[in-house]
Parts: C-alpha cells; structure tokens; sequence
C-alpha cells in the first residue's frame, strides 16, 4: 500500500472562523519558490524547483465509495485538495457576492422536475433545456430534449430577461474578492474569461446550435457578441484591482471527431471576440490563456493560438491525442495542463508507470503540467491512485532526476 494511505489524515479546526477543513495525509512537495512563482516560470518555459503538482478533481461517486475519503470525511474537491496537499491556484469568476455566479445568465431558468416516470426524470434545466436524468441521481450526461430557445423571438425575449448588462447583480464586488486574493499571495491567481460558444451550445443543445448556425445565423452571432460583451464588462470591472498570472476559460465544443461549429463560424465569428478579449488581457501583462474544452481540439487550436489562447485544460486525451503529439507540433507555443489519461490511470500499475515515463521529456521541457485529463473516475482503484500520486512526485517533485540535474531558481 501506498505510504500516503499509512499517514492517516483528520478534521482539523480553524481557531477564527470555527470551520472545519481537512488535515492534509501527506506533506506538501519540498519547494524552494513559492506556488505562484513555479507556476508562472512553468508555463513560461524557465527553470524550476519541481513541478506544479495539482489535480482537477474526482467524480461525485469517489467521496462515497472511496475509503480513504469516506474514512477520513473528504466529501468535495475543495477538501481533497487540500487533503492531498495539492499546490494552489485559484481563479476569480464571480462577482464577489456570490460565488456560483459565472457572469453568465442572470437569473437562471428555474430548475424543477417537469415529469417523472420508471427510471428516468425530466427536469428543466438552470440554461432552460428538457432533460432527461436518471430517476436515482447517478452521474450521468443528460439526455438534452429541447431548448427553450429555438428561434430569433425566443432569443429577443431570453435576452431581455436575462442577459442585462446593467443588472445590478453583474457589479463585481471588489473589496470581497480582494479579501478573498491578497497582493501579497504565494499561489497563482487567474482571471475567468468565460465562453464564447460553450455556453450557448449549453442553452441550444448540440443539435439545437447545429441547426440554428445555419437557420439563424445573425441570432447565434448576436449570442456570441453578448457573451463578449458581458466578459469585457467583467474584466473592465476586475482587471485594475488585481495582478493576475493568467486567464481561464471554458468551451467544450469539440467531441472525439472535432468540433461541433464548423471551422468557417468559428473563424468568423468566435475568434474576432477572442481577439477583443485577448487585447485587454495583454494590456494588463495576462499572456498565458487556457480554456477548457474536451474532445479532439486539433482542428481548433490553430485559431486558438492565434486568438491569445495558448493554453489546454484538462486536455482529454482519448478523444484528441497524447499531449506530447500537440507540444511537440507547437513547441514553445502551447502548453497544456493535464493530459494524464484516466484510461490508464484505471489500468493498473504497469500502466500508470508506462504512462507517465512519457511525460518526462515535456515536463522537463516546461510548459506542460501533467494531472488526469478529467475528473478521476470511481474505477480507479484509491490504492492504484495512492501510487500514481506517489509515482509523480518520484518523477516531478523536488528530488526527482530532472530537477535535480537543471535547477537553477
């Protein structure tokens, strides 16, 4: 068994605020430069002390079925993080009040069960959609029935109720948020820049935006061009108050046979707001950008780069590629943050150690920070997860034959 899994680990109190929190199982990776400091030098191709060491998260079902989190009360990923002493980084993207507010939609479609029936709910969704979830509440991908927005009229009168650039609700809390990140942190900070396509697919459905790019083209521009409003607005508000060290950003657009937008829209309409987003970034020394979108990006990602974003999280890799194929193509352009293959994290072992062998040549060229390319299945064995984790800091951490032999901080 893993030696993380002997240490044990327990609920801790924080003597002012009274709040429990967990205490970590295991020490923090040595370091001689703070988080932030790696972070930045990372992903800026510059020597470090060891790698970033960070994961993206585990599924809802692994605080229950795992018994290093069920022993030990770890029931979110905010905890786990800090059960496993992870580095820290952390984005802003609400508006300071309240923190499940992405600066999208406001209000939000009420969510609700429409019908139930066997095995299977239907519910309306928070972005308006019919869905149809599992009657138990398993994790599940939803089967997506109808938007509520089909048409332009539908569009006009959603938009109106819900999508106020001067709602008072979108006005970022500062002083909150500068509480919340001080000046003088460690760790590294971004900015949230949202989605520029993402989330209307959200709203539309797959299909429903298949359809409308084509039956409604100057409806799903002007969706595109309110998102980008609504992110200026946001950054306007945030960029002045904060020193950031990079940007973030969600899409998922793509699936394991590319993109669901064709490459044309995307070009003409998408990345003309990247582009806006991106010069305000550079105004405020933002150079490095990530945005999360899954499946095969490749087609993409010559418009992403040229658009400002260089950087892929969490970078799936059954559906694209092995993530030294795109470093290598994009070598001192791109980087990428994760690219473990949760395939082979659920392999076993030998398969876990034969992976990560081919990741040393790109962390140790920079840029490139490996963690599983999505939420860590419950099929993983905590053990065999215990010993991925251990296996990395072998590999990247302080000690480790890389850093040993080129550290220079």
């Amino acid at each position: 068994m893993s030696e993380l899994a002997l240490l044990g680990g327990s609920k801790a109190v924080n003597s002012e605020s009274g709040d429990m929190f967990p205490r970590p199982i295991v020490d923090k990776w040595e370091s001689r430069i703070t988080d932030r400091e790696r972070f930045n030098r990372q992903m800026h191709f510059q020597n470090v002390d060891r790698c970033f060491n960070m994961e993206f998260g585990y599924w809802e079902e692994n605080f229950t079925e795992w018994p290093i989190f069920k022993n030990n009360g770890i029931t979110n990923n905010k905890d786990a993080n800090l059960f496993f002493n992870f580095d820290r980084i952390a984005v802003i993207y609400s508006n300071g009040i309240d923190q499940t507010f992405d600066g999208w939609m406001y209000p939000k479609f009420e969510e609700k069960v429409i019908e139930e029936r066997d095995d299977v709910k239907i519910i309306m969704t928070s972005n308006g959609v019919l869905a149809e979830v599992p009657a138990d509440g398993h994790a599940s991908i939803p089967h997506y029935l109808k938007s509520s927005i089909v048409t332009p009229e539908d569009w006009k009168k959603c938009k109106e109720e819900r999508f106020q650039r001067n709602d008072p609700f979108r006005k970022v809390n500062i002083a909150t948020l500068q509480k919340l990140h001080p000046e003088k942190r460690d760790y590294p900070l971004g900015i949230y820049c949202g989605s520029m396509i993402g989330k209307i697919r959200d709203m539309l459905t797959f299909e429903g935006l298949a359809y409308a790019v084509f039956d409604y083209p100057e409806m799903v521009e002007d969706m595109v061009e309110t998102a980008c409003l609504l992110v200026e607005d946001y950054l306007d508000q945030v960029l002045p108050h904060f020193k950031f060290d990079f940007a973030s950003g969600w899409e998922d657009i793509c699936f394991k046979n590319g993109p669901i937008v064709s490459i044309d829209f995307f070009r003409s309409v998408v990345v003309p707001r990247y582009k806006r987003i991106n010069r305000k970034l550079k105004t405020h020394g933002i150079d490095i950008w990530y945005t999360d979108c899954d499946g095969d990006v490749r087609p993409l990602l010559p418009y992403f780069l040229e658009s400002g974003i260089n950087c892929l999280f969490p970078f799936e890799v059954m559906g694209c590629a092995h993530p030294g194929e795109l470093l290598d193509q994009y070598q001192g352009e791109l980087r990428i943050m994760g690219g473990f293959d949760k395939i082979q994290l659920g392999g076993g072992r030998k398969a876990i150690k034969k992976y990560m062998e081919t990741l040393i040549p790109y962390v140790e060229r920079g840029g490139y920070i490996p963690f599983c390319d999505h939420l860590c299945p419950p099929n993983v064995s905590p053990d065999d997860y215990l010993y991925y984790l251990d296996l990395k800091r072998t590999m990247f951490g302080f000690d480790s034959a890389i850093y040993k032999a080129r550290r220079n901080v």
